[in-house]
């Protein structure tokens, strides 16, 4: 257990030898991840444990939704941090590393259309390696949404190809047969993954939290030539891209290509819709249930309706969508987030807008 060095000038948490243990959480879109921190933290106990919490897209709902009361426990980062490394998710580790408090436990949320590889190669290649140990990476699996054409997204394809501890969730939604049919297609991709059954992302922590299960040497042989090559090559495009990020602020991640080619490969985009003013239930409803266009593969956000005095939580993935209510923790707004492929923009603002009060 880390304990608090007192010197003359500042007090510095004692790094344990084998680093702070970081499990990164990942998975496609709408699987459960947020659900499964929720359940780390509300179980816990005496860990005391940093959050990175990792949004594709201009809003951080994830975020709000967490139970943690450690408000700030929870570091953000926007983006694709698959993408925009190295600087970013360093940067985010340092701050939870140079803490004063004990941090007995780091778990990383990674967008839904994360890469791992390269969030993996960032902990073992860089001088976090002497700092951190990369104990597991877990990937949440939707047993009912899950079907071969996810993998016609590499990122999704990644996630379970670098999964250490495979989440089949929702596993009350499916039939033994499919169950194992989605069973047998991961194996397939990954023998020898630890292959896990739950429902709502419930799973005994010691079954997933300090396992180490991730094989660190393989990740260092079988990538160091490749790493030295890549970084050497973004060195150069990087310097471009700073020039070329200066001149553009409309988030339209156009980075990305210089880092990790997935999301130009999977063609995802992420559109993020904020408003002040209410939205029409009715009006919103028929947005959802005849106006959404189908190459939405998930959406989540925090909405405001106009006959409620409650926040209302909306998730979607794929067709299916839920709404749940509870207390408004801040002044009511409407922010929503759509991921999927080649979305339009202004139709989806004008759709929306419609639904507005």
């Amino acid at each position: 257990m880390n304990t608090l060095t007192k010197s003359t000038t500042n007090i510095i948490p004692e790094i344990p030898k084998q680093g702070m243990p970081v499990s990164i959480i990942t998975g496609f879109l709408g699987s459960g991840k947020t659900t499964l921190l929720n359940q780390i933290l509300q179980n816990k106990q005496d860990l005391k444990v940093a959050v990175l919490v990792n949004e594709f897209g201009d809003i951080n709902i994830d975020s709000q939704l967490l139970v943690t009361v450690d408000q700030d426990m929870v570091e953000l980062s926007n983006g694709c941090i698959c993408c925009t490394i190295n600087d970013g998710l360093v940067d985010a580790v340092y701050r939870v590393l140079e803490r004063e408090e004990r941090i007995d436990y780091l778990v990383i949320e990674t967008t839904g259309v994360a890469d791992p590889l390269p969030i993996i190669l960032t902990f073992l290649g860089t001088e976090l390696r002497d700092l951190t140990n990369l104990d597991s990476i877990i990937t949440v699996v939707d047993a009912e949404t899950f079907n071969e054409e996810h993998f016609e997204s590499e990122a999704a394809l990644q996630q379970i190809t670098y999964g250490d501890i495979i989440l089949l969730n929702k596993t009350d939604l499916v039939n033994p047969e499919k169950l194992q049919e989605v069973e047998n297609f991961i194996r397939d991709v990954k023998s020898g993954a630890r292959i896990l059954h739950t429902q709502y992302g419930q799973v005994a922590l010691p079954l997933i939290l300090d396992v180490g299960l991730t094989p660190k040497d393989e990740y260092i042989n079988d990538n160091l030539e490749d790493t030295h090559e890549h970084h050497h090559h973004e060195h150069h495009e990087h310097h471009d891209h700073e020039h070329h990020d200066h001149e553009h602020h409309d988030h339209e991640h156009h980075h990305h290509d210089h880092h990790s080619h997935h999301l130009e490969n999977d063609g995802f985009v992420s559109i993020s819709f904020q408003a002040d003013r209410p939205f029409d239930v009715h009006k919103f409803e028929n947005f959802l249930t005849e106006e959404m266009p189908q190459d939405v593969f998930r959406a989540k956000g925090i909405l405001w309706f106009s006959d409620s005095d409650l926040r209302h939580i909306f998730q979607l993935s794929g067709p299916r969508y839920n709404l749940n209510a509870d207390e408004w923790q801040t002044s009511p707004k409407n922010q929503v987030v759509f991921i999927g492929r080649k979305l339009d923009k202004t139709e989806i603002y004008t759709k929306l807008n419609n639904c507005l009060l």
